[in-house]
């Protein structure tokens, strides 16, 4: 393993056969991170921010893996070292865990999970897909934590179960032969538009009739393209992007409620503190002094 001269590679022991690797390149240069993986281990990479590049086979071939999208890597025949270069200003998150864990975690799903399946179980299965905003809540949480050394490891086993289990978690509306119009990628373009309109704007968000008129694409074919890649409705995702916005605000330890609430877009404290009580289960207050 090849360590970065800025930024860090933490590995961490979860369980047996389920390990962690959180990479943070924060030079201004690429970095190569390397590490042995056998074929007796399934492999899940997110990336939080920027990009990466995964090398196979010395470097003639490659899979690049962007912000906000995952990589699914599953080679029984195999091995699959890491080989990656990590781009300036780039956070992934990987599980790695042993096929025979994975498998033991979904014994009855083989028909639900394609690469579980016997036809399936001696073949290798490469995967990309987009991160939903659910999904990207748990790996922030898994990026940044601050606990007790007791409870850690449990804290990390209820999160990368939640990761796996989120990564599976397929609506029966989510299957693209049932909206083909996403296969169209100016139509994906307007839709990832809409997403960061609505990021960017996130304290007075636009209508969706306003955002479907400035993305230029029509209201339905926006609200089922964005369930379609993103896992929730138009206002779900935002609201769920605004309350881990503010939880980062507030754990910065800068703002006061009543700031972080303002930057998110409510025009008063207990809106804000309702909203995220909905979200957290929990007060800001209260969140904060857990998490001291």
């Amino acid at each position: 393993m090849k360590n970065i001269a800025r930024g860090s590679y933490d590995e961490i022991l979860v369980e047996d056969g389920i390990y962690i690797l959180k990479i943070q390149n924060d030079a201004q240069e690429p970095k190569l991170i390397e590490r042995d993986i056998d074929s007796s281990y399934i492999q899940f990479h997110f990336c939080l921010k920027g990009r990466s590049k995964f090398n196979f086979n010395e470097g003639n071939y490659y899979l690049e893996v962007n912000e906000e999208n995952s990589l699914l890597l599953y080679n029984t025949q195999k091995n699959l070292p890491l080989d990656l270069i990590v781009s300036p200003g780039s956070w992934l998150l990987s599980v790695v865990m042993t096929i025979r864990k994975f498998h033991s975690l979904f014994s009855d799903e083989a028909d639900y999970i394609p690469f579980l399946s016997d036809d399936n179980k001696e073949k290798k299965y490469y995967s990309q897909e987009i991160v939903s905003p659910a999904t990207a809540v748990v790996l922030s949480q898994l990026m940044n934590f601050n606990l007790h050394p007791s409870i850690k490891k449990l804290y990390l086993k209820g999160k990368v179960y939640e990761l796996i289990s989120l990564y599976f978690n397929k609506t029966e509306d989510a299957d693209l032969e049932q909206c083909p119009y996403l296969a169209d990628e100016d139509n994906v373009r307007r839709i990832r538009m809409a997403k960061e309109i609505m990021i960017s704007r996130m304290a007075e968000p636009p209508t969706l009739a306003e955002l479907s008129q400035e993305v230029g694409l029509g209201l339905k074919k926006l609200k089922e393209g964005f369930k379609q890649i993103y896992g929730d409705s138009v206002f779900g995702f935002l609201f769920d992007y605004k309350m881990e916005y503010a939880r980062k605000m507030l754990e910065t330890g800068k703002h006061n409620v009543n700031e972080v609430g303002l930057k998110v877009g409510y025009s008063t404290a207990s809106h804000f503190i309702a909203s995220f009580k909905k979200k957290f289960g929990t007060t800001p207050k209260k969140y904060l002094t857990s998490n001291v």
